[in-house]
Formats: structure tokens, sequence, C-alpha cells
């Protein structure tokens, strides 16, 4: 009778003990790589300008805006080239930030008060031309101390 209980006893170990290994998955942790298509859109507008201090504010003004991976403003041509996610921003949204800083832009005008707050070298002519194709040789204040 011993031997009948020890073998029931052995039988239903290696049975629980299989089904248990059996029912236990382990689990890998798995990484899922997740595409996210970035919609960048490269843009050329003017803005009004003079100098060295006014490419670093018009620049700063432009890549404070969430969705600005680039900007860089030529003095000569009075021109931004700004890239962006489209899905963050837009160009108006560029504009706007820019023109809050004191400088106009092509589609908008400047914040007066931001532009009376401006150094004397970057006070531009409000009908100076901007986006200008052909190299102009206006002087550069850059080299000056402000």
């Amino acid at each position: 009778m011993k031997k009948v209980i020890l073998s029931v006893a052995i039988i239903a170990a290696i049975g629980l003990t299989s089904c248990k290994n059996g029912t236990k998955k382990e689990v890998e942790p798995t990484t899922t790589e997740v595409s996210k298509e970035i919609a960048m859109t490269d843009l050329s507008f003017g803005v009004r300008g003079n100098c060295g201090m006014c490419k670093s504010t018009i620049e700063k003004a432009a890549k404070g805006v969430e969705g600005v991976a680039s900007a860089h403003w030529n003095v000569d041509k009075k021109k931004i080239d700004v890239s962006f996610d489209s899905t963050k921003t837009d160009a108006i949204t560029i504009h706007n930030a820019i023109a809050a800083s004191g400088y106009d832009t092509e589609k908008v005008d400047g914040d007066l008060e931001a532009y009376d707050g401006l150094p004397g070298c970057c006070k531009y002519d409000h009908d100076m031309a901007m986006n200008q194709s052909v190299d102009n040789k206006d002087e550069d204040h850059s080299g000056h101390d402000h």
C-alpha cells in the first residue's frame, strides 16, 4: 500500500510540476520601433534688419518656435531660411514670432514696442527691400560693442 501511495504521490508531483512548467511562459521584453514620420518643411522669406545683432535676434526668435529645426538669416539678402516640422508649427507662427521681436517680415509687421527697444544699429528702414536676390553691400555692424 505504501508503494501505491508513494507512486501516486510521485506521479502527481511530476504531473503538477510539468503542468506548472507548461503554463509558465517566460515573457521577454520586446522593443517595438515606432516610426515617427516628421514632415520637415523648408521655407525662405524676407525679414528686415541691418546687422549681426539683428541676425542673432531674428534667428533666436525663429528657433524659439516649437518645431523649428534651423533658422539662418542672411544679412545682405534680408532673407531667412527656416526648416521646421510642419506637424508642430506653420509659417505664420514663425512670421509672428519674428515680428514679436521687433522685425518686419514679408507677411507681418514688427511689434513697434519691441522695435523701439532694439539697439540703434538695428533700427532698420521700414521701406527696406526684403528677400533680395542680389547681394547688397550693407554695413556689417556685428563688430559693434552693444
